[in-house]
């Protein structure tokens, strides 16, 4: 039985994706924004990631295409390129390419707005589904832990951003925080009387500049992309994409005290200055289409709902709202769809668990965490390592460096390396007794 309302807080991805699981089980879903949403593929203030490049990866792209069939065949259809995530792309890891392969783990070139732009056109038209916008949430209404009974969220309290910006309460029987990083759930939950979650953190000390250029066949020897990845004793990276529309994206990265310039001439020379020269060769070759644009990102933050000691009945967050990652590693989008996917299967599981209770909460946030596990240790990892002492055995480090190594002259374990880099498999798969073997009998690189 079709439950009544449903509130999602944030009209991103995430939440739209979020919008999307639960039109199947809500006779209504309201989604708020608090922008003004753009009617064409358009960055705009409340996603300031949008005006840089983004990576869907293949389990990304699986999970929104079961969300919303034939969904990949829309975004071909609009023009994204795509390819394969080893053939068709190059990634350095260590300042050492990747062994090239056709790995079967597809790429998608699309921007961030029209991603965004295509999902809220399937949402949109779903039955029951409203998206309101340029509606502020600003907090949220429901009742404190009692004796004898959890606490319960009944509804958000809404201000519309235009004419008297008169505050009301939106009731509604599951509320859905998709607000991003900056969410103020936890503040919200603590003002009825609930504990906030507690919180995991890895600073990345990340700056990263994005410029768009328009596309000329034959940048980059005519393939998707390349990504150079930062590493200890080379904190800069970059990564180039083809996009829809004749675009060609680049980013330039650096972590912990590198900052690449926003100025053209400093921008081309911090490309030159990356592990590998592909970077650097399509921004001296191709002809720029504005100026960079630059932003920066301090930490990663987890926050861990899995561990309250009683959870809200009424009440989940995903998406940045639930575990925001440093963004280099682009699993931001499809951490949210895998998200969404797994609200949509625990809604459909029998006996259905009842949003009037924490039985919900407790499920999704126990399950989103050990989803969430996969892609936040592979980014805490990578970050970690830029300090002076990594929180893993050495052993491990020296293994993992070696593995690295080996994914330029061994295909079979470049392609495990990227299975895992696209979440279809867990970390602990790059120490499976066949992929250990292959790196141990690996003739040692450059030896």
């Amino acid at each position: 039985m079709a439950q009544r309302h449903a509130v999602v807080i944030g009209a991103s991805v995430g939440g739209l994706l979020a919008a999307r699981a639960l039109s199947d089980h809500y006779e209504r879903v309201t989604v708020l924004d608090r922008d003004r949403l753009p009617g064409r593929a358009a960055p705009r203030r409340g996603v300031p990631q949008g005006r840089h490049v983004h990576a869907l990866l293949s389990s990304g792209g699986t999970a929104l295409d079961a969300l919303f069939p034939g969904f990949l065949d829309e975004l071909a259809a609009r023009g994204v390129p795509s390819g394969d995530s080893q053939g068709d792309h190059h990634m350095y890891l260590d300042g050492r390419l990747m062994a090239p392969a056709d790995s079967g783990l597809v790429l998608h070139g699309v921007t961030r707005p029209l991603l965004e732009l295509l999902v809220r056109a399937r949402v949109s038209v779903l039955p029951g589904v409203t998206i309101t916008d340029g509606c502020e949430a600003t907090g949220l209404a429901g009742t404190g832990p009692a004796a004898r009974s959890p606490a319960r969220v009944t509804g958000v309290r809404v201000r519309e951003r235009a004419g008297r910006a008169r505050e009301s309460v939106l009731g509604a029987d599951l509320v859905v925080d998709a607000a991003g990083r900056g969410s103020r759930a936890p503040q919200w939950l603590d003002a009825l009387g609930c504990p906030r979650p507690a919180e995991s953190a890895v600073d990345a000390h990340v700056v990263y500049a994005t410029r768009h250029y328009r596309y000329e066949p034959g940048l980059l020897g005519g393939r998707l992309g390349t990504t150079i990845v930062p590493y200890p004793g080379c904190p800069r990276g970059g990564v180039a994409v083809r996009q829809e529309d004749g675009l060609f994206a680049v980013v330039l990265v650096g972590v912990f005290g590198e900052e690449p310039p926003a100025d053209g001439a400093g921008y081309a020379a911090y490309a030159r200055s990356l592990a590998a020269p592909d970077v650097a060769e399509a921004v001296e070759s191709a002809e720029p289409l504005g100026e960079p644009a630059r932003t920066r990102y301090p930490r990663g933050v987890r926050r861990h709902y899995e561990r309250l000691p009683a959870h809200p009945a009424g009440f989940l967050a995903l998406g940045d709202a639930l575990c925001g990652f440093n963004p280099v590693y682009g699993q931001g989008m499809t951490v949210a769809a895998l998200e969404a996917d797994l609200l949509g299967r625990l809604l459909r599981r029998a006996p259905g668990p009842d949003p009037d209770t924490p039985e919900l909460p407790r499920r999704f946030f126990a399950e989103a965490a050990a989803l969430v596990d996969r892609p936040w240790s592979l980014a805490a990892g990578s970050d970690l390592a830029f300090r002076s002492a990594s929180s893993r055995p050495a052993l491990l480090d020296r293994y993992l460096a070696r593995l690295r190594a080996v994914c330029a002259a061994d295909p079979a374990v470049a392609t495990r390396f990227l299975r895992v880099a696209h979440l279809l498999d867990p970390p602990s798969a790059l120490l499976a007794p066949a992929v250990v073997l292959r790196v141990a009998r690996a003739r040692r690189p450059g030896g």
